[in-house]
């Protein structure tokens, strides 16, 4: 390869790209790096999910049975990987990739069979653990048979990547001590925020008036959730913390944002008389996220998985916002010192410390800034990018070029 040139680089995600959550935003962040440094991106990715300007998107023909997003798990994907795998083997004259980047166990499965056809060096994106993710979905049950099958396949894929990233330490050392990698093998690349675009709003007249706009009444403190929505998330829990709140007196007002399931959390926040203090948004795209997250006054992260990371955290971050989470290690990794942590699975936990900062502004407000500061000096995309392609260039037999401009 020339020394000059930009790489081009083959990405696989699996997944219905670009859906305006979690690990769509770390694809989404790495491939914005990558072109603004030259490099020619090309993603490969399911038949459905959002366009985006600026993005070489090839996607694999739709199922005839099947016309939704996929979130989590699914006997589908297995359909759709098949065709993606298809899509990917066809793009090797078209794009004459340097590299292979490959998100999730699928797309490492796949790009472990293209890396071998090709000649051309893998790097696998790991994003937490494909069978407690399926286990988090209700897709697979603990210590049963096809589950210790699942759990063989994932320690191959594992194994079988020359290089994974990792977006926390806990992965790290889940991948190095549960899954048998070689420490060296594994690089932690932390999930990031473009603290330019997420940063705390002005709260002027029209900002207050956006609130109404959005149902919160003036003078009504506004918790604010953006993600999906589900139980491995903790959405369950967070409207289960509301209501002990509110049945304790404490006047606050949650804004829910995210998919699917809407309809199912509205008719749980009904049933728990929630009704007129919880604003489902559904889905929220996310070039308008800031502006959605910027109408709260104290962000929730009541994740209960244990091996995905919590990308959402940083965002909260960057907005200036005080935040509660389940006390996990991805949360502590994020939020240091300054988070407000609740014992994970815990509901009521979960609304002491919610009402403890709902009752303490003033604290919130020197939590919220402390974290925005901590935000723009520890989780920049610039660091992120530059360990990407420190690992490209250790990839291609380079080590001493990381093109961080083309």
């Amino acid at each position: 390869m020339p020394e000059d040139r930009p790489y081009r680089v083959l990405m696989l995600a699996p997944t219905s790209f670009f859906g305006d959550y979690g690990c769509h935003v770390r694809i989404l962040e790495e491939v914005r790096f990558l072109q603004g440094c030259g490099h020619r991106v090309t993603i490969c990715t399911y038949p459905i999910g959002r366009d985006l300007p600026g993005l070489d998107l090839r996607r694999t023909m739709r199922l005839p049975w099947r016309g939704h997003y996929e979130v989590g798990s699914s006997r589908h994907k297995i359909a759709l990987d098949a065709l993606l795998a298809v899509r990917a083997l066809g793009l090797r004259r078209s794009v004459r990739p340097d590299v292979i980047h490959s998100h999730l166990h699928e797309g490492a499965l796949i790009g472990s069979v293209l890396s071998r056809l090709w000649g051309v060096p893998q790097l696998f994106d790991f994003q937490g653990s494909m069978t407690a993710e399926m286990v988090d979905h209700h897709f697979l049950q603990a210590d049963t048979g096809s589950y210790r099958a699942v759990r063989r396949l994932e320690r191959w894929i594992d194994q079988r990547a020359p290089r994974i990233l990792t977006s926390t330490t806990q992965a790290t050392r889940l991948l190095t001590e549960t899954f048998g990698c070689a420490p060296e093998r594994v690089i932690f690349a932390p999930d990031c925020v473009n603290t330019e675009v997420f940063c705390p709003p002005v709260r002027d007249e029209a900002w207050q008036a956006l609130r109404r706009s959005w149902g919160v009444p003036d003078g009504r403190p506004a918790l604010v959730y953006l993600g999906l929505l589900a139980d491995y998330q903790g959405t369950d829990h967070l409207l289960q913390a509301l209501a002990m709140l509110t049945r304790q007196g404490l006047d606050v007002h949650l804004l829910l944002g995210g998919y699917p399931n809407v309809e199912r959390y509205r008719q749980m926040a009904a049933s728990l008389g929630l009704a007129d203090r919880v604003t489902l948004a559904g889905r929220v795209p996310y070039d308008e996220a800031p502006a959605f997250l910027g109408l709260g006054d104290i962000a929730v992260a009541p994740k209960l998985s244990k091996t995905e990371g919590a990308g959402k955290i940083l965002n909260y971050m960057a907005m200036g916002l005080p935040v509660v989470a389940y006390d996990t290690s991805a949360s502590r990794e994020y939020l240091g010192e300054m988070g407000v942590y609740a014992e994970r699975g815990n509901p009521e936990a979960l609304a002491a410390r919610l009402g403890e900062l709902a009752r303490q502004p003033d604290l919130g407000r020197a939590r919220g800034a402390a974290l925005r500061k901590r935000a723009e000096e520890q989780f920049h995309w610039g660091r992120t990018g530059q360990i990407i392609l420190d690992a490209y260039a250790a990839l291609l037999g380079k080590p001493g070029e990381s093109k961080a401009s083309a």
